[in-house]
């Protein structure tokens, strides 16, 4: 079976709104599931590619901070 991950992930959450959009990343997050994990990381890479410079450097600095904790 050929499925890919990127596109089912992409056509699952086009055209949601933002609060839906914040729900599915919150109840990924919640959930614990690794199952979740590659749906997030598609979605960071849509943020990634579509952020300015700036905020790229922005999300590593968060990104960093987090990961000293």
């Amino acid at each position: 079976m050929d499925l890919n991950l990127r596109k089912a992930v992409l056509a699952n959450v086009t055209g949601h709104s933002e609060d839906e959009l914040e729900h599915t990343i919150v109840d990924a997050i919640q959930s614990g599931e690794e199952k979740m994990l590659p749906g997030l990381g598609v979605l960071f890479e849509v943020i990634w590619e579509t952020a300015p410079e700036n905020e790229k450097e922005q999300m590593l600095s968060y990104l960093a901070q987090g990961l000293k904790q």
